[in-house]
């Protein structure tokens, strides 16, 4: 398992560079970085930001 950020804000900044610059979605991101997509969401979902399939990113 990687290690990602714990902080929100610098998870956010992560995880959307790792969809910009590798995945093509996010089930595929959190798959190969071994991490649940509803932690995630729910993580992020804390400060305001959702997932935007059409963008491939956290807005």
């Amino acid at each position: 398992m990687f290690n990602i950020p714990k902080d929100p804000v610098m998870l956010l900044s992560y995880v959307n560079t790792q969809l910009r610059d590798y995945y093509p979605s996010l089930e595929e991101c959190c798959h190969s970085l071994g991490i649940q997509e509803e932690d995630l969401t729910l993580s992020l979902a804390a400060i305001d930001y959702h997932y935007n399939r059409e963008r491939n990113q956290f807005v």
